[in-house]
């Protein structure tokens, strides 16, 4: 078997599907591109005509758009399910899923981390106007996921899914900076949720050294 992601080290959908793959005990290799690169190998293109990433080679079988992956390779490896069997916790599960893809990453990735610590770690001068945009973005779209998750050890239930993954990674990089972390604490069960989650060993080997 050949198993291969194509991603960018720093892609926070990238360790979604890495985070993914390690809590299914998937071995694979890792091919790094880097879609903002003008340099970029041209034949990546031939894999992702929108030359975003990451994207996911098993055998010759092409998969991208992340949530596709992860879907995927729960499916197809051994290991813990990371979608749950009951109908109401999958579809709270794609509903996370769907509010940190098109509310969340923008404002907590983009605007906060981007701007308010990934910039400013290497020099470069980040925009405080961004990240105060960002931070009220952010506020209305944790008070919508502190009443989504549910009282329980993980945002859906008692086991580990996709949801905790996917915010997982995003949350990661929103609480590396000062203000991300702030806001985070004013939100009790999304709070005790990533104090948790961040110490499962996934994180750790997945962890881009920002």
């Amino acid at each position: 078997m050949t198993l291969v992601l194509h991603g960018y080290r720093y892609s926070v959908y990238n360790r979604i599907a890495r985070l993914t793959l390690a809590e299914k005990g998937v071995a694979y290799d890792r091919t790094e591109v880097n879609p903002f690169d003008p340099e970029r190998p041209a034949t990546y293109l031939e894999l992702q005509p929108f030359n975003r990433v990451p994207t996911l080679v098993h055998d010759g079988f092409v998969l991208y758009e992340t949530q596709a992956i992860t879907r995927y390779v729960d499916r197809a490896f051994a290991g813990p399910d990371l979608q749950p069997a009951d109908p109401k916790a999958l579809a709270r599960m794609d509903q996370i899923v769907g509010v940190v893809d098109s509310y969340g990453y923008w404002p907590m990735v983009r605007q906060v981390f981007s701007q308010g610590y990934f910039r400013p770690k290497r020099g470069l001068a980040g925009d405080v106007a961004e990240v105060k945009l960002g931070l009220e973005s952010s506020a209305k779209v944790l008070t919508a996921l502190e009443k989504l998750a549910a009282d329980d050890a993980f945002l859906v239930g008692p086991n580990l899914s996709l949801a905790d993954l996917h915010l997982g990674a995003m949350t990661a990089y929103f609480a590396a900076a000062d203000e991300g972390a702030t806001m985070l604490r004013r939100y009790p069960k999304l709070d005790g949720w990533w104090r948790s989650v961040s110490q499962r060993a996934s994180f750790a080997t997945t962890d881009p050294g920002i």
